[in-house]
């Protein structure tokens, strides 16, 4: 007999990738301080692979990067993006050097929520 096909499509949620239109987000890790200084981290893909980031010195935790080329396919051609979001994984347990370090570093006021910042941050707000 003739008539009507209907299909109801529905994509359920991949665990680590979440699909926006042609493009894909996902989260990575980054070393505290490969944060800092600059380095590389590696970025999962769709298809399974790691891709090496070079991630700049200064870098902070939520910083998003575009992978041009890396998303979902597009029907036109061509691919979308991959934009993936720094998560800065700090030691679980700190040898008694790194705890002298960041000792260190605390002490020379290297604290991101100085006043000197917030009222830089507020100030290039402003028009």
């Amino acid at each position: 007999t003739s008539g009507d096909l209907i299909l109801r499509v529905s994509i359920a949620p991949h665990a680590r990738f979440e699909r926006r239109g042609d493009d894909l987000h996902v989260e990575f890790d980054v070393a505290v301080a490969d944060a800092a200084l600059g380095g590389e981290s590696k970025v999962p893909t769709l298809k399974g692979k790691m891709l090496a980031l070079k991630v700049p010195a200064g870098t902070q935790g939520g910083k998003v990067f575009r992978l041009a080329g890396q998303g979902m396919p597009r029907v036109s051609g061509g691919f979308g993006d991959l934009f993936a979001k720094a998560r800065l994984v700090l030691p679980e347990t700190l040898t008694d050097e790194q705890r002298r370090l960041f000792e260190e570093l605390r002490a020379t006021g290297s604290n991101t929520n100085s006043s000197s910042t917030a009222d830089r941050a507020e100030s290039e707000a402003t028009p």
